[in-house]
């Protein structure tokens, strides 16, 4: 499947006729709704976890050098906590767009918090799409997303964003933590570490000697 699915999420019609349905969000749609909604519950979806194994070659990070991003993927027994938007058709035109790199649009049975459930929609980036970049260890990831930047902002931006908007549910996510915490570690390093040249510039040569010129 190729990365850009627009034209294929205008075939979605599972929805037609309806003057709006529920859409079930997992990741920077948590956090930045910038688009029109009726109502906003928190929600989750049984049978999938998060994991930041999709490329972003459009928002953070770049065709050469892609960031990472979250995904759903099916585990029994989990459950993947979010935010649900009642929306009508009409914002889907941007939505696709938002969510053009790899990302489909698929129903799913979404439960609220007071146990009603209903049938919606959630975009999957599924690993047969192309920006798909698969599993690796949590601290390669933050490795990766230390080191990723696109038009939408730095790579770690959007991990900690989720990160606080998850707390702000109340809800943990062990992957997603845990790649916060070793993007904190890797901040910590590397400040330490220009702390440490400037220090030793500043310093100047040992012994008062001068510094060697060719």
């Amino acid at each position: 499947m190729t990365a850009n699915t627009i034209e294929a999420n205008k075939l979605m019609d599972k929805f037609d006729g309806h003057h709006s349905v529920w859409l079930f969000g997992y990741g920077s749609l948590i956090y930045k709704a910038d688009f029109t909604f009726i109502e906003r519950r928190p929600a989750s979806i049984a049978g999938w976890t998060r994991r930041f194994w999709q490329g972003s070659h459009d928002h953070r990070g770049t065709e050469a050098a892609p960031g990472r991003v979250a995904t759903i993927v099916p585990q029994a027994g989990a459950v993947c906590d979010g935010m649900a938007y009642l929306v009508t058709p009409e914002v889907f035109t941007h939505l696709d767009h938002r969510e053009k790199n790899g990302y489909l649009r698929l129903c799913t049975d979404i439960r609220f918090e007071d146990e009603e459930r209903v049938e919606g929609l959630v975009y999957i980036a599924t690993e047969d799409n192309a920006a798909f970049l698969g599993a690796a260890s949590e601290l390669d990831i933050a490795r990766h997303i230390a080191g990723a930047s696109g038009p939408s902002g730095p790579n770690s931006e959007y991990l900690l964003h989720l990160a606080a908007a998850l707390r702000e549910l109340g809800k943990s996510d062990p992957h997603v933590f845990a790649i916060e915490g070793f993007l904190a570690q890797l901040a910590a390093a590397g400040a330490q570490a220009a702390a440490l040249t400037v220090k030793t510039d500043r310093a100047g040569p040992p012994n008062g000697t001068s510094p060697w010129r060719p």
